[in-house]
């Protein structure tokens, strides 16, 4: 009982200089942080990293805080990118797998805040939604600090931990965070159903997040015994594993299990994760090992970008220089699955997007697949690791392609209006 502390308390032990760490996304200690501004008039130089944080919280979004609270994310959110304009914001480039180990190894935390279930009985408590570098954090954190809520569901892998690692517990209750399902649109279930095509019974699976892959999850409802092994567990694959699609009987590592470093979804989902002993959180420097995600034969990875050049760079992350999101697993698990025997790796999105122009300030359609990339455009995965690319307008392969043959590929999946002018400006290039 002794460990179990208020929020007041919580808060009165970070000091001048702190170096804080959040759980990641539905993780995150969300009445700590929601407080976390508080301190601001008797502490100063605070460092506060993140990972896709899911409220406008004061401390990272309020002006007021940019010269106390110095924020740095694995994974932007809405909120981080708005706030960007403070100048207290930073990205952390990273391959996830190795997030959590490289800033651990740059930088000892002295604080960790995340959340978990109440103990059980034997004194156990389960980090719950994340395992992609929580457990790390705990470990190497000088003061650990968990929301213990009672909502969060119990789920089993090897992200159990016994309360005596544990500093304080605050004891809270509120309701989960949760992702809504999207409804897929047109051109959705058009690159679900491309990408559906290549998959067989028996592939093991990982999807990334939004209307795409949701699309995805929707069209593989009559294949049978696919296996999981995934970076997030969303919606989809529970929908799937209710419809007996997902059997996870054909998979060569953790057969049986349905692999993931971390959750978020429904309430639904949340319940069908509770005490769910065939699904497997592991700790995602495991999980997202591009050498371990080769170990599952048929591995199957299909993610989203923002843009793709004529050469197969793929940008998932900026708009140019503006951090929009982050590089998450897309090269751990493309490159993992390449890695596998009979593996895919899928890159998808949509042939356009409505921008607006600089000069006349109207929005205007643009095509996302390019001659160059736009100048400061971080590379995600590159032309040398990409697989599959997929629009509305096909899917095309790219891997032992060359340039030429890449041009001419690219070409025939971008939108009919912008073909042309991709042509002469590969001309132009000398690509072709």
């Amino acid at each position: 009982m002794a460990k179990i502390i208020t929020l007041e308390q919580a808060l009165n032990l970070v000091k001048d200089n702190d170096y804080i760490v959040a759980g990641m996304c539905a993780s995150e200690g969300r009445e700590f942080f929601t407080r976390l501004h508080e301190v601001s008039n008797r502490v100063k130089n605070i460092t506060v990293d993140n990972c896709l944080p899911l409220k406008n919280y004061e401390y990272m979004g309020n002006p007021e805080y940019k010269d106390i609270f110095y924020v740095n994310s694995w994974f932007f959110s809405n909120d981080l990118r708005r706030s960007f304009k403070n100048g207290n914001i930073s990205f952390i480039p990273n391959q996830l797998h190795n997030a959590g180990v490289q800033r651990i190894n740059h930088k000892k935390p002295n604080i960790f805040v995340g959340n978990a279930t109440p103990p059980n009985e034997e004194g156990f408590i389960s980090l719950s939604l994340s395992n992609v570098y929580e457990k790390k954090m705990i470990a190497a954190a000088d003061i650990v600090i968990l929301e213990i809520n009672p909502h969060l569901p119990r789920t089993y892998g090897d992200l159990e931990v016994h309360e005596s690692e544990i500093d304080y517990f605050i004891e809270l209750e509120y309701d989960v965070p949760i992702l809504p399902d999207t409804s897929p649109n047109e051109k959705d279930i058009k690159i679900g159903n491309f990408v559906a095509e290549k998959i067989h019974d028996g592939d093991c699976i990982q999807l990334g997040i939004g209307g795409i892959p949701n699309a995805v999850a929707a069209a593989l409802a009559t294949k049978k015994d696919l296996g999981v092994h995934t970076e997030m567990l969303t919606t989809g694959f529970m929908n799937l594993y209710k419809a007996g699609v997902i059997t996870n009987k054909k998979k060569t590592l953790h057969p049986g299990k349905m692999v993931c470093a971390f959750a978020f979804g429904t309430k639904e989902l949340y319940e069908f994760l509770h005490e769910n002993d065939d699904i497997l959180f592991l700790d995602g420097n495991y999980v997202n090992d591009p050498y371990v995600v080769g170990q599952n034969d048929n591995q199957v990875s299909i993610n989203t970008t923002i843009e793709v050049d004529l050469t197969g760079q793929c940008c998932s992350e900026s708009i140019g220089t503006v951090q929009f999101s982050g590089t998450g697993g897309q090269c751990d698990t493309a490159t993992g699955a390449q890695r596998a025997v009979n593996g895919r790796s899928f890159i998808t999105l949509y042939s356009t997007t409505m921008a607006r122009n600089k000069l006349t300030g109207i929005k205007e359609e643009i095509s996302k697949i390019v001659s160059t990339l736009k100048p400061g455009a971080g590379v995600s995965l590159s032309r040398n690791d990409v697989d599959y690319i997929v629009t509305e307008y096909g899917c095309v392969q790219l891997k032992g392609r060359s340039i030429r043959e890449r041009v001419e590929l690219l070409i025939s999946v971008s939108h009919p209006k912008f073909r042309d002018k991709l042509r002469r400006e590969a001309k132009e290039i000398g690509y072709i």
